[in-house]
């Protein structure tokens, strides 16, 4: 039986773009079939907003598709509820990217281990799991 991971933005960004960067090991986490990989909505949120600031042109389609590209990938999309919402913004750390808040805020409140490469995510509330090569 396999585990549940919360992946950040860029963890699936890089899974989706086959990028060098991305870890072997997040990588068997992202591919094993028992396992449960979760995407939050606030990463579709990043995604066109990046996308629409010329941030990530490589996005298009991602952004045209990305209900069908998450289906496909048999990845779980976790909705923001109000909850999620109160604890980004009450996170007691110096770190304003409202994106990796949220996700910070779901990986505690849903009890979720975070697969990211993003140093911010050490904040000691959740666990996580480092996607960086």
């Amino acid at each position: 039986m396999g585990m549940s991971y919360l992946i950040d933005t860029h963890i699936f960004l890089w899974w989706l773009f086959d990028d060098p960067q991305l870890h072997t090991d997040s990588r068997e986490i992202i591919r094993n079939p028992e396992n449960r990989i979760i995407i939050s909505s606030a990463s579709a949120w990043e995604i066109a907003t990046k996308y629409r600031i010329g941030k990530l042109p490589e996005a298009k389609q991602l952004v045209e598709e990305y209900s069908q590209i998450l289906h496909k990938s048999k990845f779980i999309e976790l909705p923001i509820t109000t909850v999620h919402a109160l604890r980004a913004g009450s996170l007691p750390i110096d770190h304003r990217d409202p994106f990796d808040r949220m996700i910070m805020a779901q990986a505690e409140l849903e009890g979720l281990p975070v697969i990211t490469y993003h140093a911010a995510f050490q904040t000691g509330l959740i666990r996580v799991i480092s996607g960086l090569k």
